[in-house]
């Protein structure tokens, strides 16, 4: 083994604070890092006692959030020089761990995505804000689409009918997920836990803006927001929606990377985004959000962009807590 491949103690500390900075449904943060045996790479394990089988009994929210930290330790091995080949699913799609990064050899370039993202890691939060009436610039559409794309993933910017069809469909399945007396016991047990983050304790799940034209029920942890006299939602909000051909886990996996390569880079821009959730965790109205037109998809979420604030910081596990220490 040579010395100047393994990762040292920070280089483990600096991917996993990366990795752990991922959105997640409930802020549930369902991952867990460990080293490979050579000391080159990193694991990224299921949490299954972070799991929201309620609200995600297939747990595809679960490999999304997975995907979306993926991609963070992806953009931070760039940082540290390294090169992040990554396998999905290397051991099959019902075992640990769900994707191995190979680091071990050095960065053929020091911007593998086009821009840097490093810096978009922390600066990116879910801003359920309203947003200002100002369209993203097409150039800008453009890129997103083609980041998407280069994780396998396509990302549609919806048209006037499309988003009001996606809203009919988030309306309804908001009022069926309040219903739910198994999702709202499981939503209040996530309000209750603490993760260990300096004493922060964890924000409560914004259920959704009921000022809101638009709910807000986000795919990170916050409390609800209610609308001030002085605030209007956009009435016509900017949608886009991941979709992947097929349904499997590395399709939940390619699509959790490719939102986080998406708002990494909406971030670096200046643009804000936040996830709607609702229809997405229903099978007939997730079903009922693809675009016939568009051919046989899946649909995998649903982003709302626009410029605004920027929103408020999750609390995050420590280190400590998600990165596993060397196998002897």
């Amino acid at each position: 083994m040579t010395t100047e491949t393994v990762l040292s103690t920070a280089d483990l500390q600096f991917l996993a604070r990366a990795g752990g900075l991922a959105p997640s449904l409930h802020n549930s943060q369902p991952w867990r890092f460990r080293p490979t045996g050579d000391l080159r790479g990193l694991e990224v394990h299921a949490d299954p006692d972070r799991a929201v089988p309620a609200a995600d009994p297939d747990g595809r929210a679960l490999h999304i959030s997975l995907g979306a930290a993926l991609f963070n330790l992806r953009v931070a091995a760039a940082h540290l020089g390294r090169e992040a080949a990554h396998q999905l699913l290397p051991a099959g799609p019902d075992a640990q761990p769900r994707a191995v990064l190979d680091l071990a050899e050095p960065a053929r370039t020091p911007t593998p995505f086009g821009v840097d993202l490093y810096t978009a890691v922390a600066a990116r939060h879910s801003s359920r804000h309203p947003f200002a009436n100002r369209d993203v610039p097409e150039a800008l559409v453009a890129d997103l689409i083609t980041a998407a794309r280069a994780e396998g993933v396509t990302l549609t910017v919806l048209e006037e009918d499309g988003v009001r069809r996606v809203l009919a469909l988030t309306a309804e399945a908001e009022a069926r997920i309040a219903a739910d007396v198994t999702r709202e016991a499981e939503t209040s047990h996530w309000l209750r836990l603490e993760p260990s983050c300096d004493g922060i304790p964890l924000a409560a799940l914004g259920d959704h803006d009921r000022d809101a034209r638009v709910p807000m029920r986000g795919f990170t942890g916050h409390p609800p927001r209610r609308a001030t006299p002085a605030e209007r939602f956009e009435a016509l909000p900017q949608l886009a929606v991941l979709s992947t051909r097929f349904d499997g886990r590395a399709d939940w996996l390619r699509t959790g990377q490719a939102m986080e390569r998406v708002w990494l880079l909406a971030t670096v821009h200046g643009l804000r985004a936040s996830v709607l959730h609702q229809a997405v965790e229903i099978p007939d109205t997730r079903w009922r959000l693809r675009d016939p037109a568009d051919g046989p998809a899946h649909v995998q979420l649903v982003l709302r962009l626009g410029y605004g604030p920027s929103g408020a910081a999750s609390p995050r596990r420590a280190v400590a807590d998600v990165l596993d220490a060397p196998q002897d």
